[in-house]
């Protein structure tokens, strides 16, 4: 399959934050991965969602998909190394998050998959979020409003990145 991510308006270099408006065919592109994704990685995938600001409708984002890989037990994050290096991903461990694993694709970057346990904490709280940015107009708007600054402001992703968390762990709650 070829990869298109110009057409969904995807792609961020590294270092950079962008953030640009919502692109209705960012749901297909989703799809689109998480079909190659589960075609690499088989059963050890027992769900995957499309999570983050680019499944939110309306809400401006960073153009890179978040895919949130649910498994059976986190150690089988560390059993797709190889399948999803297959499809161009470079495993990047944990990043500090805690009981994740995640897998970015270098330069470029397009699509950032996180694994946790399916139905776990983790898996709860991300789809948490999402469901609540999607329900709540006021929340999206504080949500884009800090993001919309911390662009501005944050020196580096992991920055900008950092700096959100308070808002998205008390939201998640």
């Amino acid at each position: 399959m070829v990869e298109r991510p110009n057409l969904y308006g995807l792609g961020l270099e590294a270092c950079a934050n962008r953030l640009v408006a919502y692109n209705p065919l960012w749901p297909r592109a989703f799809a689109e991965e998480a079909a190659r994704i589960t075609s690499a990685v088989g059963s050890l995938a027992l769900a995957i969602e499309h999570y983050g600001s680019t499944a939110v409708p309306g809400l401006r984002a960073k153009p890179i998909i978040d895919l949130l890989i649910g498994v059976a037990d986190i150690d089988d994050g560390l059993k797709m190394i190889e399948p999803m290096r297959s499809l161009g991903y470079d495993y990047a461990g944990s990043q500090g998050i805690a009981e994740h694993h995640i897998f970015g694709r270098p330069l470029v970057r397009a699509y950032l998959a996180h694994v946790v346990v399916h139905e776990g904490d983790q898996w709860r709280r991300c789809l948490r979020f999402r469901d609540r940015l999607r329900g709540d107009p006021d929340l999206r708007a504080a949500y884009q409003e800090l993001k919309e600054r911390l662009a501005r402001e944050a020196t580096s992703r992991a920055a900008y990145t950092a700096a959100k968390s308070e808002f998205v762990v008390v939201n998640s709650a």
